[in-house]
């Protein structure tokens, strides 16, 4: 219940990062056209295309944090055993979450004290592009907390348990060098062993 409506939250953000990108297209397209063709411009394109583009990506760590997507490195996680790798997973997202936390309050602090400064060209509040801080520090936390609890009450599997990889080609060298160590642990003449 509680998967399926992060799952339906994700897609949403999904949605809206889609649409802000359009918008985004839209404004920066058609100023570049407006200046070049006609000598006029759309005042606001280059502010809110910038406000848009801070809350696409903090929008895309979102969806990234849900999915496991962001950089790390597992070359040392990989090779511990279950209750080691179970002890980093507990300690990395203690560290996250202690850096969320402290990526919230700076947000939050800002977006206060923004509340009545008023953008140069829109006039809008700058406490909505600091916003954007607050709400996935909100977001992330609920996210690192609900892994982290999955992960003390033995709910994770173990491959879950190294949260990243490395990189897809790392994958498929592994996937490689097992392969060709079955192979050669095979006898000569194939696997049953007669030779022709």
């Amino acid at each position: 219940m509680l998967d399926a409506a992060i799952e339906r939250f994700c897609r949403a953000i999904d949605v809206l990062i889609a649409a802000a990108l359009a918008v985004m297209v839209v404004l920066v397209f058609g100023n570049v056209v407006l200046r070049y063709v006609f000598n006029s411009g759309i005042a606001v394109s280059e502010e809110v295309s910038r406000w848009l583009f801070v809350w696409l990506c903090f929008m895309g760590a979102i969806a990234a944090l849900k999915d496991g997507g962001h950089l790390g490195t597992d070359m040392l996680v990989a090779r511990l055993p279950l209750a080691g790798r179970k002890v980093c997973a507990v300690l990395g997202h203690a560290l996250m979450l202690y850096v969320t936390w402290l990526f919230l309050d700076g947000s939050w602090q800002q977006a206060r004290i923004n509340l009545d400064v008023e953008a140069p060209v829109t006039g809008a509040p700058v406490a909505v592009f600091y916003a954007s801080g607050v709400i996935f520090s909100a977001c992330a936390g609920v996210l690192l907390l609900l892994q982290l609890l999955r992960v003390l009450s033995g709910r994770v599997s173990e491959s879950d348990l190294v949260m990243v990889k490395e990189s897809e080609e790392q994958a498929e060298l592994e996937a490689l060098q097992a392969e060709l160590a079955r192979s050669e642990a095979q006898p000569a003449g194939g696997p049953s062993g007669a030779r022709p």
